[in-house]
């Protein structure tokens, strides 16, 4: 998988540039599905990534890019799920997220927040 670029707004992976959130569950792309979280928004002034999200827990290594700005709010929810099931889980800005994935791909899945 090859990440070409990021910018506010979009990120282009093997070609093709996404203009939405990404879940990258074991080689395959999906545009993330946020309509299970929206219903913190308020109490985080963000959708926030939680755990009734479809997360890829198929993995030993989660990657989480919180946007260009490292703004989007991760439940502690999640990170307690990841260790639950044994995963490490890695959260950072976006950039640094696909730093993160460029290192070490195998076995590790990810969800890339492209805006704030």
């Amino acid at each position: 998988m090859r990440f070409e670029d990021f910018s506010f707004g979009s990120i282009k992976i093997d070609d093709i540039t996404y203009e939405h959130d990404v879940v990258i569950d074991r080689g395959e792309i999906h545009k993330r599905k946020k309509k299970p979280s929206r219903k913190f928004r308020e109490e985080f002034g963000h959708t926030p990534l939680s755990v009734e999200e479809e997360i890829p827990w198929k993995c030993r290594r989660l990657v989480i890019g919180t946007g260009a700005y490292g703004s989007l709010p991760v439940m502690k929810d999640v990170k307690l799920e990841a260790e639950r099931h044994k995963i490490e889980s890695l959260v950072f800005p976006t950039g640094q997220a696909i730093h993160a994935l460029k290192q070490n791909p195998d076995d590790t899945n990810a969800i890339l927040h492209v805006t704030c």
